[in-house]
């Protein structure tokens, strides 16, 4: 059925609205599908318009899009989305890493004679005894090195009274004899002076040749003679030459020099344990000798450290080691005590690598709490696990 061409656009609407009822007119009449129809159709038309325009619309500039995100608020992040690195976002306390490794001692010292050798007469060490520092570990035999020392101050008692005798110079009782023999020796020149110049005036036929010889070699034998005493009682009463006393004083200190040495050698035969600590090793026994400088005998008598002075030697991964820092804070326990937990910081990192392992060492030192007795829950050598955490800043 053809529309009249007259309609108005309110009676063509008013042609589609619905039906107020869908009462049947007749017993085979059907609900009119045209106006569900031409609903469907402007739909679609009015969908393929809206996405026309969508397409068609300008594109948006990379400055106008930055600028919109810049303003936009972002969401601030949950700790679940936070870094686990070393970083500043990081909150204070938090785990960074974690590692094992073992309790070593921070300073081990192996106790041996220093310079000296002998039998051990005297052994007081035991694996695990405490030790103050200055007490006795052992003593050496040391009758040679006795021997030594005597010999070495008598040197010395010598030498010092050589230098005295030097710096006091000549006692008055050397110059008065030095003098009275110059006395003598002037007397007898004037005799011997006499005699020749009376040998010269007698003729030459009352004396032979030989009696004038001797007056006269008599004569020039005391003027040589007085002459060698002036200088001897001038020496006498000037004293030694200052060259003189200062070679005696270099023997004495020579002297002196040696006589520590040799003292210092015999002290060195009673062996003191340098720090206090606990004997960890120990490596010789009674009437065992003992030589630093041979191979085929022992070198030393033990081994000892302290105990409250302790590190955790770990080697942390290549790939790990941007997250630890010098000073970084770290939590320590042990597989024997797991519920004992102990402060540390992380103390150096090693400069060089272990090409072998793609690992670095890393040396933490451990925080052990004053009163705690050394060794009673930290040994070297055990387990440690060590949590580094997120230091302060």
């Amino acid at each position: 059925m053809s529309e009249p061409a007259n309609l108005t656009m309110r009676d063509r609407v008013a042609m589609l609205r619905l039906p107020a009822t869908t009462e049947a007119t007749g017993s085979g009449q059907r609900v009119p599908w045209l106006p569900w129809t031409l609903c469907l159709l402007s739909a679609f038309a009015a969908l393929s318009l809206a996405t026309r325009k969508g397409n068609s619309a300008p594109a948006e500039s990379p400055q106008t899009v930055a600028s919109r995100d810049a303003a936009a608020p972002k969401p601030s992040p949950s700790p679940d989305t936070l870094p686990t690195s070393a970083s500043p976002a990081i909150a204070t306390g938090a785990t960074v890493l974690e590692s094992k490794g073992y309790i070593i001692p921070a300073h081990q010292i192996q106790v041996s004679p220093i310079e000296v050798s002998g039998q051990i007469l005297e052994l007081n060490i035991e694996e695990g005894k405490l030790f103050r520092k200055g007490e006795v570990l052992a003593v050496l035999d040391r009758s040679s090195f006795e021997a030594q020392l005597m010999e070495a101050k008598a040197n010395l008692v010598a030498s010092q009274a050589r230098l005295t005798e030097l710096k006091n110079g000549s006692r008055p009782e050397e110059i008065q004899q030095a003098a009275a023999e110059l006395r003598e020796a002037e007397e007898s020149l004037k005799q011997a002076k006499l005699k020749f110049e009376r040998n010269k005036i007698i003729a030459s036929g009352a004396l032979s040749a030989e009696e004038f010889e001797q007056a006269q070699y008599a004569y020039t034998s005391l003027v040589q003679k007085v002459a060698r005493l002036e200088r001897s009682l001038r020496l006498a009463e000037l004293g030694p030459r200052q060259e003189r006393i200062d070679v005696a004083a270099a023997e004495v200190k020579l002297a002196e020099a040696r006589l520590k040495r040799a003292q210092w050698q015999f002290d060195n035969c009673i062996l003191r344990a340098p720090i206090t600590g606990i004997i960890l090793k120990k490596s010789a026994e009674i009437g065992g000798l003992v030589s630093p400088l041979s191979f085929n005998v022992a070198a030393s008598v033990c081994e000892m450290a302290d105990l409250n002075d302790l590190e955790v030697d770990l080697e942390i991964p290549e790939r790990d080691i941007s997250k630890v820092i010098k000073g970084m804070p770290c939590s320590i326990s042990t597989d024997a005590y797991p519920t004992r937990f102990y402060k540390g910081v992380v103390d150096r990192i090693m400069p060089t690598a272990l090409q072998n392992k793609a690992a670095v060492q890393v040396r933490v030192k451990v925080e052990v709490p004053p009163g705690e007795e050394q060794g009673a829950f930290l040994k070297p050598g055990m387990n440690a696990r060590v949590t580094f955490l997120q230091p302060s800043r």
